[in-house]
């Protein structure tokens, strides 16, 4: 059990769920009229290359590959949701996944490093407090960011979703039966959380970017900009790591900041919602063929 458990992830979509395995995904969505609607897709063949095995580079391959899926997937539901049939493939999609990526570096890199190099030339702070300074501003950023969005209602209920994918992950792994009732009994907590990336990914800077010895403005930028990719394999090794070595008490010690701040982004969810992720989930186990009936009432209106 524990060798297959890795593999499995997911994302909170616009009602809806994301699932997905080493095999296949699923995306279980609701209509307005309360049908669930199940889309279920094999995984591209990346996932079977030889460099997606490599510590380090998978990292990297799986991070882009999910947000452009992810990115598809919340095309889609939000066009469940609007009647609209708008897609988000090819050039556009990844026109998307790259401005994404462009607003998350200058929000939580770029920034945070100008707010340190004005301590400098304003404060004449040293290059070490200035790089203390710049990892609490992309801390404190980061969480602000979180925490505001949070307060959406349409966010808070994509977290509340969120929140659904966790428990039905965490139940499948203690042996759980699957049904709404038992699985809202788990935790909205889990170790292999993006959540838990991008905090990781945050400390991690905080440390090497303290260590970098004096430079000017335009370096200060630079060397951000070409650590981002190492320190966000870095990120997923540890994160992986981790999820793989729940068993160990200083682990689980190490990885609380972590399962804390997943708190800011999952909701407990409701007994539908619930009945969405479950279908999510079970449907992907079928892509995987993998033995689990799908319960037919978690696929038609709910009751």
């Amino acid at each position: 059990m524990a060798e297959k458990l890795p593999s499995y992830g997911g994302q909170a979509l616009i009602e809806g769920v994301l699932m997905r395995g080493s095999k296949g995904l699923a995306a279980a969505m609701r209509k307005p009229d309360g049908e669930i609607v199940i889309e279920t897709e094999a995984l591209t063949g990346i996932y079977t290359n030889p460099l997606f095995k490599l510590p380090f580079i998978r990292g990297l391959i799986a991070l882009w590959d999910s947000m452009g899926i992810g990115m598809r997937f919340l095309t889609t539901s939000a066009n469940m949701q609007t009647g609209e049939d708008e897609k988000l493939e090819g050039p556009a999609l990844y026109l998307t996944v790259t401005l994404s990526l462009v607003f998350g570096v200058g929000l939580f890199f770029l920034l945070p490093a100008g707010i340190g190099h004005l301590t400098i030339t304003l404060l004449n702070f040293s290059m070490w407090w200035s790089n203390v300074v710049e990892g609490v501003a992309r801390l404190v950023i980061a969480i602000g960011y979180i925490w505001g969005i949070g307060k959406m209602p349409e966010i808070a209920r994509v977290f509340a979703y969120h929140g659904a994918e966790h428990k039905t992950i965490n139940a499948f792994e203690a042996g759980a039966e699957l049904t709404p009732e038992i699985v809202s009994q788990q935790s909205v907590e889990h170790p292999r959380c993006g959540t838990a990336f991008i905090l990781t990914l945050i400390v991690m800077s905080i440390f090497v970017f303290s260590l970098l010895g004096p430079m000017s403005g335009i370096w200060r930028y630079v060397s951000r900009l070409l650590l981002i990719l190492p320190l966000a394999s870095l990120s997923y090794e540890l994160i992986r790591w981790s999820s793989n070595h729940r068993n160990n008490p200083l682990v689980n010690l190490i990885v609380k900041p972590n399962m804390a701040l997943q708190h800011l982004t999952t909701n407990e969810p409701t007994l539908e919602m619930l009945e969405v992720s479950i279908a999510a989930f079970t449907s992907m186990l079928a892509c995987e063929n993998r033995e689990l009936e799908i319960k037919p009432e978690l696929v038609h209106e709910a009751s």
